[in-house]
């Protein structure tokens, strides 16, 4: 009797084991991302998928997605994001931290669970803000990110499999339109359009335009019909170089979107006579310090003021009459779907000087001839090698 117990729990286990072995077996789990192309250097976060498969035939409680980011050069703390969500309006940060070199990593907090045969598609959010609200880099960047997604299961597996992407990065262009090469010291005013374009698909917030001149101007931009004199900012450390925000402070962009202003500046009777430059430079998320932050400079116009011509009888209105004083009026902001670079502009970031202020600033009052008018505008331009 024993032994024929014995046997047939020998023949019980021969005929069980190949059914627990199946319950047991590793799931066969796939993974891909649909990256964005593109995304903004200092903008708001771009949405993405990733999709998780369970190819196999056995159920797993525990997949794990994990992220590799790589801008191919050293980026700050707080210069990537990336977020999540699997269900419902909220987004969830994934912690991100370096791995090795120039390369960032991080995991999804929660793990899927993935039936034989089954995917589940995880909301996705990557961005490159360079900093946090009013308080952006003023130093670094990239010009690509390489995104890496992985997947495994249970405690610390090895990746079951990997999925790549490119995404390329852009930054906001402005320029001025139509500004003339001439005007005349007390004389009337020339006039012009600043925009600032948003070529990328991150919307932006806290964005401001400024238009950088000398001490000698009077800047206005109309609102409503209504021409309005802009106050200058300026510095302590720098008091001859004057910006002015054309399309008003923490002014938003709309993926593609487009802002611009009408322009007019006034140099005043003292003003030296010769060559100056008129320099516009978008900044996103300026702080406490003026002009420091992700800023994108372009094209300088320069303007040849000459003397005013002797004449007699009754002087014509100063040009400067009946306006309103205003520190950030409201910007007027447009959707549009131009994607073009304008000729001689590239997205930079401004390096910050030993006096605290961005070398924006530093650069143009550090032009200033004293006593020959030509106040100077230089960006610090920082070409990075593509990959």
């Amino acid at each position: 009797m024993a032994s024929a117990a014995g046997l047939l729990l020998t023949i019980t286990g021969a005929a069980l084991a190949p059914v627990a072995l199946a319950d047991t077996a590793p799931p066969e789990l796939a993974v891909s991302s649909e990256a964005p192309a593109e995304i903004g250097l200092g903008g708001l976060p771009v949405a993405f998928t990733t999709t998780a498969s369970n190819t196999g035939t056995s159920d797993t409680s525990s997949a794990r997605l994990i992220y590799r980011i790589d801008g191919g050069v050293a980026l700050p703390d707080n210069a990537l994001s990336l977020e999540y969500r699997l269900d419902g309006s909220t987004w969830k940060k994934i912690p991100l931290s370096i791995v090795e070199g120039t390369v960032w990593g991080g995991e999804l907090p929660e793990q899927l669970a993935l039936a034989a045969g089954k995917s589940q598609t995880v909301q996705m959010r990557i961005g490159l803000p360079m900093g946090t609200p009013h308080n952006g880099a003023s130093n670094g960047g990239t010009e690509h990110l390489k995104l890496t997604t992985m997947i495994s299961y249970g405690a610390s597996g090895a990746a079951n499999a990997t999925d790549f992407d490119f995404v390329g990065v852009n930054g906001l262009t402005t320029r001025l339109i139509n500004a003339p090469t001439t005007a005349t010291a007390g004389g009337a005013a020339i006039t012009f359009k600043a925009t600032v374009n948003n070529p990328t698909s991150s919307a932006y917030e806290n964005v401001t335009d400024v238009l950088f001149t000398n001490r000698y101007t009077t800047v206005q931009v109309r609102r409503s019909g209504t021409w309005t004199t802009l106050k200058p900012i300026t510095s302590n450390a720098e008091p001859d170089v004057y910006g002015y925000d054309v399309i008003g402070k923490d002014a938003s962009l709309a993926a593609h979107g487009t802002a611009t202003a009408d322009v007019r500046v006034t140099y005043r009777k003292d003003a030296p006579l010769g060559k100056t430059e008129l320099s516009p430079c978008a900044i996103v998320n300026e702080g406490s310090i003026p002009f420091r932050g992700i800023t994108s400079c372009g094209t300088k116009a320069t303007v040849t003021v000459k003397k005013a011509a002797a004449t007699t009888g009754t002087p014509s209105p100063s040009p400067t009459s009946s306006v309103t004083a205003s520190a950030s009026p409201t910007p007027a902001v447009t959707g549009t779907g131009t994607t073009s670079t304008p000729s001689g502009m590239t997205a930079q970031l401004a390096e910050t000087g030993s006096s605290g202020l961005s070398a924006t600033a530093v650069g143009a009052a550090g032009l200033v001839a004293a006593g020959a008018g030509a106040v100077g505008f230089t960006a610090v331009r920082r070409r990075r090698g593509r990959a």
